[in-house]
């Protein structure tokens, strides 16, 4: 009962009254979506901004992000390398349940652990050399049809920048995660990032807000 309790107290603690986009005095706002544009997210900082010339700035994976991945992977490539040397040494080697079973989970979170390295590590670039956005390994450059590419905008087409907050509901724990997106003209928006450091996010959001010369509409 005691736990029941303390489940409607965080429910309680969590709500927020909704944000007023009319207090901004801009018609896009009122145009924009203000619900999540990403679904889930961290609990921790995934990403931190960094200023690689003057005119261009990335949102690169942070240590704890790299080091969470490495986890999935290195424990997948430990399980299935240990069991296959546990079997050759033993030189019983049979093919079975008791032998695949262990390295086919192995190479399962190696795989699931390198596909997030991949992805998570992925660069978050804004490009005043080019005049785009992206994220993701190939620059709008290196690809003929723009269109095919999902997170990509030109820097002139953003009218804000959009900072939100979502409560994520997990099985045993709650958090809010911070998203960061950009609004178009069209009050189209795309995602930047999502994590759970809302400190960190507003920082960043301020510096890249003052690289772009964009406002910051902020809903945390």
């Amino acid at each position: 009962m005691f736990e029941k309790i303390v489940q409607k107290l965080q429910r309680m603690s969590s709500a927020r009254s909704p944000f007023d986009p009319s207090s901004l005095g801009d018609p896009i706002a009122l145009q924009t979506e203000w619900t999540a544009a990403k679904r889930g997210g961290a609990n921790f900082r995934t990403h931190r901004l960094v200023s690689v010339a003057s005119n261009r700035m990335e949102f690169r994976a942070s240590l704890g992000a790299k080091l969470f991945y490495l986890v999935f992977l290195l424990a997948g490539l430990g399980i299935a390398t240990g069991f296959s040397v546990a079997i050759l040494s033993s030189g019983r080697f049979s093919l079975g349940p008791n032998t695949i079973f262990p390295i086919f989970v192995g190479l399962v979170f190696a795989v699931v652990g390198g596909c997030l390295f991949r992805l998570g590590t992925a660069p978050v670039v804004f490009d005043k050399r080019n005049g785009y956005f992206w994220r993701g390994r190939k620059s709008p450059d290196d690809v003929f049809d723009k269109r095919r590419l999902k997170h990509v905008a030109k820097l002139e087409e953003i009218h804000a920048l959009q900072l939100i907050s979502e409560y994520v509901h997990g099985n045993k724990t709650s958090y809010y995660s911070y998203e960061l997106n950009l609004v178009l003209e069209d009050a189209r928006r795309v995602n930047v990032i999502d994590h759970g450091n809302c400190t960190r996010l507003r920082e960043d959001a301020a510096t890249l807000a003052s690289f772009l010369g964009k406002p910051i509409w902020d809903a945390l």
